[in-house]
């Protein structure tokens, strides 16, 4: 029962695989800037040409559009070659990208399109393709998870439901102006609209439950950004070229080459200057930094880790809260203070992370303030006394807790594997923390493109879970946990946490007020960490190695500059 220190562990897995890298498919976050967060030396005039070749951690799963991705790799690839409606400042805010728009009341919105802006199979965009897109995405066949993004809108749940055959919210004016009404006057209508169109040339005569599997997903994207898919691999590697009639500019670079790398082997290609660009982990931030010819750059995120528990299951429509194994708020608040945070963040996040005691990144302006909130520090001692009163007991002599009916008690923690050794790594710690109070814990590593999947079915195996939120530019927190949001894993259902999060964003409740929102916000972390569905674990600086002769890239809280403005010294 005698746990070994996981800085020793870690210290020895760095001596055994000296070059760690890369994070799967979750995103991480609190950060500082490093280079002031650009790349490249000294400012020279932009020059055209050159290949760029950027490296992904973990095989990509190719869907390659934004109505139907589901994976932050898939993601990293998208935004190279589409393009949002909106964009997004160093603040969060939303400012016009394609699209511009006006309202008096935030429900109706009237939204104009640039004029000329082109896709790349040379059709215009049109309004029409947003159009589209809002109906595929509120489609009764359509699987993905953005319905969440639509629903608000006057007319969408009728049309899902089959009840009408057009969104009566959505009024089409001419190409390049559309009017969508919402439901009611909220604070982020906006924000939490879907603004990413599709074309309709392309998806003409392809049925919505078909699109997913189709090469216009799969292999022969069409986008709207800077560089165009010329050529894809399955889960190997993409080649773009640059697209001329980009609406934002011609870019520099001829070309960008997007790879599958084996993480052992980026520290050397980085060297050997055969890599141009990737994120990577912060296991080999050190070695990294040792590079001459390559910066390395922390930036502020979005994200979070957790440690999530299976409380229910997923009819369809809505989470049921039925399963019975972890509704014992004292053995979940037990199992957060066996777990020792600081020292684990230490040995597995290499100085760029933090523990986090919340859903919600210290980078967004609603994160409560930690002094309004428990921290639930390490305190085995605690956490044992918890379980005692809980009946969970050890009645046999095992060392091991049985359940209050003297049953044996297994903790099933499932972690996604990746080819970072890490990972399994970190997934044992928590494992060990766990036995030291006495709960017998099985880890599963599952592979990470099943691991998701697994999630949104909400499978049974999955008891306790380790998971990550990248949670975007707008920080309300429904679609990760109102009790009918399908990204609410635990599968959580707690009627005061729905009113609060839909008083926040209630004009009628709020206002303008960007303070009244906040407090509600306030309110509704104090309930979340009072309820725990997940522990919060940690937040993580954001990383990225960029070779010094790639000059014009920029990174902010929301993410980097378009890559029409990267170029290459020749």
């Amino acid at each position: 029962m005698k746990k070994k220190s996981i800085l020793m562990l870690a210290a020895l897995m760095l001596v055994l695989s000296a070059f760690l890298a890369a994070c799967s498919s979750n995103k991480t976050g609190t950060k500082k800037e490093e280079n002031n967060g650009k790349s490249g030396e000294a400012t020279d005039k932009p020059q055209d040409g050159g290949t760029l070749v950027y490296a992904l951690d973990s095989s990509f799963k190719g869907i390659l559009n934004w109505s139907f991705y589901g994976d932050a790799v898939d993601d990293e690839i998208l935004q190279l070659f589409d393009e949002n409606l909106i964009r997004y400042d160093e603040k969060l805010q939303p400012q016009p990208n394609i699209a511009s728009w006006k309202t008096t009341d935030n429900k109706v919105y009237d939204f104009e399109f640039k004029k000329g802006v082109k896709w790349h199979n040379g059709d215009e965009l049109s309004v029409k393709d947003w159009e589209f897109a809002l109906k595929v995405v509120a489609d009764k066949d359509y699987e993905a998870s953005r319905f969440e993004n639509v629903r608000n809108i006057v007319g969408a749940q009728d049309y899902h439901d089959g009840k009408a055959t057009e969104i009566s919210g959505i009024k089409v004016i001419d190409d390049y102006h559309i009017q969508i009404t919402f439901d009611k006057a909220r604070v982020n209508n906006l924000e939490n609209l879907w603004t990413y169109p599709m074309n309709r040339t392309e998806f003409k005569g392809i049925a919505v439950k078909d699109m997913e599997a189709s090469e216009q997903v799969r292999t022969k994207p069409v986008g709207l950004g800077p560089y165009k898919v010329t050529k894809v691999v399955p889960g190997e590697s993409i080649e773009m070229s640059r697209f001329d009639d980009y609406f934002n500019g011609k870019p520099h670079l001829d070309k960008i080459v997007v790879k599958v790398i084996d993480p052992s082997l980026s520290v050397g290609e980085l060297k050997n200057g055969t890599l141009d660009m990737t994120k990577f982990h912060p296991s080999i931030i050190e070695e990294v930094k040792k590079l001459d010819n390559v910066n390395a750059i922390t930036y502020p995120g979005l994200s979070y880790y957790y440690v999530g528990f299976r409380l229910g299951t997923w009819d369809g429509n809505q989470n049921v809260m039925n399963e019975k194994k972890y509704q014992n708020v004292k053995l979940r608040e037990a199992m957060y203070y066996a777990i020792n945070r600081e020292e684990w963040v230490k040995a597995f996040f290499f100085g760029v992370g933090k523990p986090v005691n919340r859903p919600v990144p210290t980078n967004h302006w609603i994160a409560a303030d930690n002094k309004d909130l428990e921290q639930f520090k390490y305190d085995p001692e605690k956490a044992k006394k918890l379980l005692d009163e809980a009946g969970y007991k050890d009645v046999d002599g095992d060392s091991f807790r049985e359940d209050p009916q003297g049953k044996k008690f297994v903790v099933n923690f499932s972690h996604y594997a990746t080819q970072n050794p890490t990972f399994e790594s970190r997934a044992k710690a928590l494992t060990q923390y766990w036995e030291e109070v006495g709960l017998k814990t099985k880890l599963t590593m599952t592979d990470a493109n099943l691991y998701y999947d697994m999630l949104d079915k909400a499978d049974k195996s999955m008891e306790v879970f380790f998971g990550g939120w990248s949670t975007g530019t707008d920080p309300d927190p429904t679609a990760l946990w109102s009790s009918k949001a399908m990204w609410n894993y635990p599968r959580w259902v707690n009627a005061e946490s729905d009113k609060l999060l839909d008083q926040a964003l209630d004009m009628s409740v709020v206002g303008t007020e960007a303070n009244k929102r906040k407090d509600i916000y306030g309110q509704w972390q104090k309930l979340f960490m009072k309820e725990l569905p997940v522990l919060p674990i940690a937040e993580i600086e954001e990383t990225m190695a960029v070779s010094k002769r790639v000059h014009g890239v920029t990174f902010d809280v929301s993410g980097y500059n378009r890559p029409n403005e990267w170029w290459i010294k020749q």
